[in-house]
């Protein structure tokens, strides 16, 4: 991840993480933002994602529990080395989002991140690792700890890396 923010991160961060911080915005946001994001994804070949102009974003493609198809995320994510983190906020809401749920089921998924795709592991982040890891991700979006405060669950963290 790089130090510097760009423009459009330093004009529209802040904005999009109070709208990404509102109550209201947790009922809305998974209805339209992962749509629009595998639009803009496919228009463009892979190039963009809305979220990515705010923050890394990457796709996560996981197995489903009940189904046994695959399942595609949007995820926001935080580069670390060769992998990634992501955290299963579902945007607030008051359920861990599904693909958590897949991912502690089936561990190997797929990952794709600035049109390289790799396979990867899953691995949920407990304790001191957690903790260390989640001061990180609140600097690179405060938004999740307006999300973690309103839910009753601990939002789940992965660690992705690369097989």
């Amino acid at each position: 991840m790089s130090a510097q923010p760009t423009l459009i991160q330093r004009v529209f961060g802040p904005l999009f993480q109070k709208i990404s911080g509102a109550k209201w915005f947790s009922k809305v946001g998974p209805k339209v933002i992962p749509g629009l994001d595998r639009g803009l994804h496919k228009m463009t070949g892979g190039r963009v994602m809305l979220s990515q102009l705010l923050v890394p974003t990457l796709y996560l493609t996981t197995v489903g529990i009940r189904s046994g198809q695959e399942r595609v995320s949007p995820l926001l994510c935080m580069p670390e080395g060769d992998g990634w983190i992501v955290v299963g906020s579902n945007f607030g809401q008051d359920k861990h989002p599904a693909w958590t749920g897949n991912l502690l089921k089936t561990p190997e998924a797929t990952v794709e991140y600035e049109k390289r795709t790799c396979k990867v592991v899953g691995t949920l982040l407990e304790g001191e690792e957690r903790v260390r890891i989640w001061k990180r991700l609140n600097e690179v979006w405060p938004v999740y700890e307006r999300y973690q405060a309103r839910v009753d669950r601990e939002l789940r963290i992965f660690r992705l890396t690369p097989r």
